[in-house]
């Protein structure tokens, strides 16, 4: 395999705090790796040296000569002042620099550019280039091409930024957590691209199935040193635990010879100087090994909510909108104790107003709400932490509470409660500005626990959380006693977690759906292939439109760029098609199909038979154009 990328020997401290020391690894040519560590451990610093926006404090990296690295972080740096249009065809790629001078042609109607650039993109090979440019702006619903980037959300300049290191094409791509304010639709699009694009790639994501569908290879950085994985999530999964357990089995055995040789280094101590020095040598290397924690130090959640009654929330005939548009329409719910709902849809559809509604923060336009006098709300917002500048850790805590009751009788302080949530004495008493996004999550989730809430409104939880403390997250929603709503893209966490979804799907609709998003997702599929046979069906008993008249005038119409591009497409549609086609037709050939599988081919081939006439129909129509 050729090498892409080869790191040596690298450590990093961040002030007192070492993020990772003699870090080696190498990444190969085609190789999809995904970076796993805990929070604070210098995953997102290791991917910023690697791509040389920082410096270590030993250690190389080396790069093959000839490849171009993009690299995506969790804060893209953009230019400010830069239209949207500006930023992502910011590149010195020529093919990329001629579709920016064609598009702005095209803008300008500057048909003397157009004749002189046009040939230029034949030559450059640039019309599938500016396809792919096309759909990538498309999938991740970038369309304001004339706004500032100043005037951006952060989940907007999150988006210009993916899509400006993707359209960059890469040889080595490097992307810290790449599915962060993405929704359902456009990580699952950007899986699916990843996983067939020819490039090398760097990673680190929270997404467990994101990570399971696109990466072939994991490195997992803990305590102990570094181990590489030659699979996806599920085979690292397996191969971790049998790594724990090994090593666990060595502390134990080494921790049982250390008491035979600790008995014999007691003996006769006026001889000591004449024992074998290897003995002894040995004896100091035993003791270190079985010195090693045969447990990994984990978070544990167990707080109990407090008490809720037969009332919890019921929502009547609620309706919401915004300048016009309708965010939730006549919507109707009672919810029940332990229920836990998944809530999922594009973004701008109203799900985070629809959280802000049920605790009363935003007022609806008609309904009512009525909630329990017992409920207790425990609010995560995708905000964040707020603090003020210089705030301590620790700071943040006593703010709220002294003391902490967990319920049951059990109670703890302050500094107790922040070590129970994996905070050294350290970090406690640390700026919370010092802590890692990740670190900062956590400590928010702290915040939001303290008041034993007993409805857990969560919205975006696994934003910058790492793997490991996302698997004690969602053990312990699953036994959480009291309402569950959580808001996620991510769809490992809420197909473990929720039992209901509420899925929005524009225009204030909102479908109260039993199961998790993937059977959700099963059933929205296949709706829709339902749909597409209907819809065929219908096209099919319509008649054929008559043939537009030609032009009269002296000057015939020329063939459209889009109609070109269409045109291409169809000839690419039509191969396959056609292909598949004749493999059908084979197989009904061969006479070794059973009943079921017989039909379904027989049902097949009509469908192909359908699709070429309609294809064909609208290619040959272009081909007439196209000849003038």
């Amino acid at each position: 395999m050729i090498s892409y990328l080869q790191v040596e020997n690298l450590s990093k401290r961040f002030g007192e705090q070492l993020l990772f020391e003699h870090i080696s690894f190498g990444v190969g040519k085609g190789q999809k790796v995904a970076l796993i560590a805990r929070n604070g451990m210098g995953k997102s610093t290791l991917l910023r040296i690697i791509a040389g926006k920082d410096m270590p404090e030993s250690g190389t990296v080396i790069f093959r000569n000839d490849i171009r690295v993009g690299i995506l972080e969790q804060e893209p740096t953009l230019e400010a002042e830069n239209t949207v249009f500006e930023e992502v065809f910011r590149s010195d790629a020529p093919a990329l620099a001629l579709i920016r001078e064609y598009e702005e042609a095209v803008e300008r109607e500057d048909t003397e550019a157009l004749e002189r650039l046009i040939p230029e993109m034949d030559a450059h090979g640039a019309w599938d280039y500016e396809t792919t440019v096309k759909q990538i702006l498309s999938e991740l619903k970038i369309d304001l091409y004339d706004r500032k980037i100043r005037h951006l959300s952060g989940g907007q300049k999150k988006r210009v930024g993916l899509a400006k290191v993707l359209i960059s094409n890469p040889d080595f791509l490097i992307l810290d957590e790449p599915t962060n304010h993405l929704d359902i639709e456009m990580t699952e699009w950007l899986e699916e691209y990843l996983g067939r694009a020819n490039m090398t790639l760097l990673m680190v994501t929270h997404d467990r199935y994101f990570l399971d569908r696109v990466c072939n290879q994991i490195i997992e950085i803990d305590a102990y040193g570094l181990f590489a994985y030659n699979g996806n999530y599920a085979y690292y999964l397996e191969k971790r635990a049998e790594r724990i357990e090994s090593r666990n089995a060595a502390v134990d055995k080494a921790r049982n010879l250390l008491r035979t040789e600790q008995e014999w280094m007691r003996r006769m101590p006026q001889a000591r100087g004449h024992k074998a020095q290897y003995r002894i040598d040995n004896f100091y290397k035993l003791k270190e090994a079985a010195s090693q924690g045969v447990t990994e130090r984990k978070l544990e959640l167990d707080i109990q909510g407090k008490r809720l009654g037969k009332k919890i929330l019921e929502l009547e005939h609620v309706t919401k909108e915004f300048d016009g548009m309708c965010v939730l329409r006549d919507f109707s719910y009672k919810f029940v104790r332990g229920e836990k709902i998944g809530i999922v849809g594009k973004n701008g559809v109203g799900k985070s107003t629809f959280l802000n509604i049920i605790t009363r923060n935003l007022e609806p336009d008609s309904g009512t709400i009525s909630v329990g006098e017992t409920v207790v709300y425990g609010y995560y917002k995708q905000s964040g932490i707020e603090f003020r500048e210089g705030d301590r850790v620790i700071d943040v805590v006593k703010n709220i509470a002294e003391r902490i009751d967990l319920g049951n009788g059990r109670v703890m302080s302050a500094g107790q409660f922040l070590e129970y949530f994996l905070f050294t004495d350290k970090q406690q008493y640390s700026p919370v500005e010092k802590l890692s996004g990740g670190e900062r999550r956590r400590l928010y989730l702290l915040t939001v626990l303290m008041g034993n809430p007993n409805f857990l409104i969560l919205d975006e939880p696994t934003n910058d959380l790492d793997i490991l403390t996302l698997n004690v997250l969602e053990d312990y929603l699953k036994g959480f006693k009291g309402c569950l709503l959580i808001v996620s893209h991510d769809r490992f966490f809420t197909d473990k977690v929720a039992d209901r979804v509420f899925a929005f799907e524009g225009d204030g609709v909102v479908k109260d759906f039993p199961g998790n998003y993937t059977v959700y997702k099963n059933h929205r599929e296949e709706e829709e292939e339902c749909r597409e046979r209907e819809e065929r069906e219908r096209k099919k008993q319509e008649p054929k439109p008559a043939p537009a008249a030609t032009e009269k005038s002296g000057k015939q119409r020329k063939m459209t760029f889009k109609e070109r591009q269409e045109m291409e497409q169809l000839e690419r549609e039509l191969e396959a098609l056609n292909a598949e086609k004749q493999e059908v037709e084979a197989v009904l050939s061969s006479g070794t199909l059973p009943a079921e599988e017989l039909m379904a081919k027989s049902e097949r081939i009509g469908v192909l038979m359908e699709e070429l006439d309609e294809k064909e129909m609208r290619w040959l129509e272009l081909s007439e154009i196209e000849n003038r």
